[in-house]
């Protein structure tokens, strides 16, 4: 069977770590996990056709990637690859999520001028179908086999990059530990060598670890409740004082709610919040039904490496307790390092 768009990717779960084994067990392999969007790539099946890139949505976005077109003569007709899109901020010199995004908004001259000043790059880790032939029922180990075959054989480079894998537990750990301090790099993916590709399934076979850092943030508001709290959302001061918001918590289990509820004060005229709309998650319009508190408790919060310019996090974020001794100025500014 030859694979045709739209695709549904397979997907990965969740976890701090795999269970019963550290990072990395006897039987699995360890991919780095780029803090970018995931795509599907599809070469034509013969002369005449076009690359096309596919979202894990089912969106295609390859007019927003000009650069990635014409870098499409390196690779072979009738070939499905399921990677990660990346851009490369050269000004900052740095992986950039947010020059991503305007890349991932723009059309036109505006994606060729966005191009040529932030390029973008296809991070393959899974062949799903080379020279025409579709090979989803084979281990996850043959299949990278064939991907790096294919890398060597062609001899592929930039915009096209293999993702890095091990099977070596240390070297995963060390992934974990100290490539997650480079922007652009937020954890691993962790695989089953035997596993077949599932399309359109989560399956435990996959597992995401993000690297999460324990560092510290001011209570500005909550959802709930002054007696009931369910959800707080955080907040940094930047030098000149004034309070950003940075991103809202998971909910609070019961003991830790009954326990900032003891503490929790209702706003004073003058919040710095007072009229501002809080998203229920990054990137959407949803808003959340907020009340403002007393901007002067400092919350210890554990969160991922997925961080947007200034400090703001990308995915919910675990509050870990309650700093009473802690001062709102111990608090890292708004616009310096996230953790």
């Amino acid at each position: 069977m030859v694979l045709t768009p739209p695709f549904e990717p397979m997907l990965a779960q969740v976890a701090e770590y795999v269970p019963g084994a550290g990072v990395l067990a006897s039987g699995f392999a360890a991919e780095q996990k780029f803090d970018g969007h995931r795509a599907i790539l599809f070469t034509p099946a013969g002369p005449g056709g076009r690359l096309l890139l596919q979202t894990r949505r089912g969106s295609f976005v390859q007019d927003r990637f000009p650069d990635l077109v014409s870098a499409a003569q390196q690779l072979p007709d009738g070939l499905v690859l399921d990677g990660e899109l990346v851009v490369w901020d050269t000004a900052a010199g740095r992986l950039s999520f947010e020059a991503l995004q305007r890349r991932a908004a723009a059309r036109g001259r505006t994606a060729t001028a966005l191009a040529a000043k932030s390029p973008a790059f296809f991070i393959a880790f899974d062949a799903l179908q080379i020279d025409g032939i579709e090979l989803l029922a084979l281990p996850y180990a043959e299949r990278r086999r064939r991907l790096e075959v294919l890398f060597t054989a062609r001899a592929l480079t930039a915009p096209w990059t293999l993702c890095p894998m091990t099977t070596d537990p240390d070297k995963a750990q060390e992934w974990l530990e100290d490539w997650t301090h480079v922007t652009g790099v937020e954890g691993l993916v962790v695989k089953a060598l035997n596993q077949r590709y599932r399309p359109g399934t989560r399956d435990r076979a996959w597992t995401k670890i993000r690297r999460r850092n324990t560092t510290e943030a001011v209570i500005g508001a909550i959802t709930g409740t002054l007696t009931r709290p369910r959800l707080l959302i955080l907040g940094r001061h930047d030098p000149t004082g004034r309070l950003h918001p940075i991103g809202r918590t998971v909910p609070l289990r019961p003991d830790a709610a009954r326990q900032l509820a003891e503490h929790l004060m209702p706003a004073g005229s003058g919040h710095p919040w007072t009229g501002a709309k809080f998203s229920s998650a990054w990137g959407t319009r949803d808003v959340l039904d907020t009340t403002l508190v007393q901007p002067d408790l400092v919350a210890e919060i554990s969160a991922d490496t997925s961080v947007d310019r200034g400090g703001v996090y990308r995915h919910p974020i675990r509050y870990v307790r309650l700093r009473l001794e802690a001062s709102v100025e111990d608090v890292p500014r708004f616009g310096g390092a996230a953790g």
